[in-house]
């Protein structure tokens, strides 16, 4: 579950940003990977990114984490190279100007390399490697567990505001949906898993029908190409393209009212959740003009009203993360002083009645526009963002061109659609609200 919401800033190399279209190829080879490569030879540096679509949704009841662990096993040493571990493989790619990582969520686990262009065929080997040979044995099933319960320890359960921040909490609200299942799981139920199921479960996801290959940057497209086949191309499929479970989440009708408890916080929190539609629904947009127009710097309604003017707060944020299946969408705040908890939630709770019945005015929603537009554009101005974006677009919204196209989306929303989008999901009935407080 490592992040990398920074990381590549450094290493990415700068695009105009007047520029919008971004071009690209896609195709599938005859074992079912899809593959897009991206042609770029203004600097020379490549990055590739191999995504499943295989995420802790897709876990059985009592197998929680399993998605997880397997980013850490793939992460590791394969059958070609038994003896070279995750950390010493961190060095050989680093001797050759390069890095990699990997990340897991609720639909997807991802691993992206960057390199030098030199390097393209490292760089697609490393990828093939987890997909063909990776070593699957009771000796790496230990070694992994050890890390992944040390992880988390590390980023969960001895770090402040993690059980928010890793959405934790979302069991609370999906009770009956496996977006409520933990990423990283529990000790338990990696403990009682035999080494069979952890088997079974690699044989099951890691499939080239089950995943996108995605290669950006200063590459020469059939040279590129026939690298691809060499790596991916004999690699078999162990069963047909597993299908995804549609389970219906009941809708919050009443407010969840709930009390988390961390060791690891000084400053209490109050959080408002709700249950917002998919990445794909044009509502999930709207959320993110919503999200603007309350958080979306100091002059924002929120944080000018608590910050500024009342000082009742010391930070609030507001802001969604949309999945395949569901979305949700946050409000949460710290408090100034001896401010309750019960003050935010009243502060926060005027604001959105306000944006619910009242348009906001031309500037603010002019202001937002160019917001979102610049965000749009930094997200595909370097190799590592557009690869990115390729593949969670391909794997996860099915629309590969949303990376030129999306814009379009938030250019058609007006400022009705966020009025009749917040009256829509931001309703108490409709909600967690967490007193998120010291554990004593």
């Amino acid at each position: 579950m490592n992040k990398f919401l920074s990381l590549f800033v450094i290493f990415i190399t700068p695009y105009n940003v007047s520029a919008q279209n971004i071009e690209y190829t896609e195709y599938k080879l005859e074992n079912g990977l899809h593959v897009i490569i991206h042609q770029d030879n203004s600097a020379p540096v490549i990055a590739t990114e191999v995504m499943y679509h295989v995420g802790s949704r897709d876990e059985i009841k009592g197998k929680s984490g399993f998605a997880h662990f397997f980013e850490h096993m793939c992460a590791s040493s394969s059958a070609n190279t038994p003896n070279i571990k995750k950390r010493q493989w961190k060095q050989i790619i680093a001797s050759k100007g390069g890095f990699a990582n990997a990340s897991t969520w609720k639909d997807r686990t991802n691993y992206f390399n960057f390199f030098p262009s030199n390097n393209l065929e490292l760089a697609l080997w490393l990828q093939s490697e987890r997909m063909l040979h990776a070593i699957i044995d009771q000796d790496q099933v230990d070694t992994q567990n050890q890390v992944v319960k040390e992880e988390k320890r590390d980023r969960i359960d001895n770090s402040p505001y993690a059980k928010y921040f890793y959405r934790e909490i979302d069991k609370y609200m999906f009770t009956n949906h496996p977006y409520g299942q933990s990423i990283i799981g529990s000790f338990e139920d990696l403990d009682s898993a035999t080494l069979e199921e952890f088997q079974e479960f690699y044989r099951k996801w890691y499939n080239p029908n089950n995943a996108v290959l995605v290669i950006g940057g200063d590459l020469e497209m059939e040279k590129t190409k026939d690298l691809v086949e060499n790596y991916f191309g004999d690699i078999k499929n162990n069963n047909e393209k597993p299908l995804k479970t549609n389970i219906i989440q009941d809708p919050i009708t009443e407010t969840i009212m709930i009390t988390e408890y961390d060791a690891n916080i000084e400053i209490p929190a109050k959080i408002f959740s709700y249950i917002t539609p998919r990445n794909s629904s044009k509502d999930s947009y709207v959320l993110n003009y919503i999200a603007r127009v309350l958080t979306g710097g100091k002059s924002s309604r929120l944080y000018r009203k608590m910050v500024d003017e009342d000082k009742v707060a010391l930070s609030v944020q507001a802001g969604g993360r949309y999945d395949q299946a569901y979305g949700t969408f946050s409000i949460w705040a710290l408090p100034l002083g001896e401010t309750s908890l019960d003050t935010l939630a009243l502060e926060i709770d005027s604001e959105i009645k306000i944006i619910q019945n009242e348009l906001i005015s031309e500037r603010e929603f002019e202001k937002i526009n160019n917001q979102i537009e610049t965000a749009f554009v930094q997200k595909n101005t370097g190799i590592l963002g557009i690869t990115s974006s390729l593949a969670s677009y391909y794997l996860l919204y099915d629309n590969t061109s949303l990376i030129n196209d999306e814009i379009e989306i938030y250019r058609s929303i007006t400022r009705e659609d966020i009025m009749e989008v917040a009256n829509k999901y931001l309703n108490p009935n409709q909600r967690l609200e967490m007193d998120y407080v010291k554990k004593q």
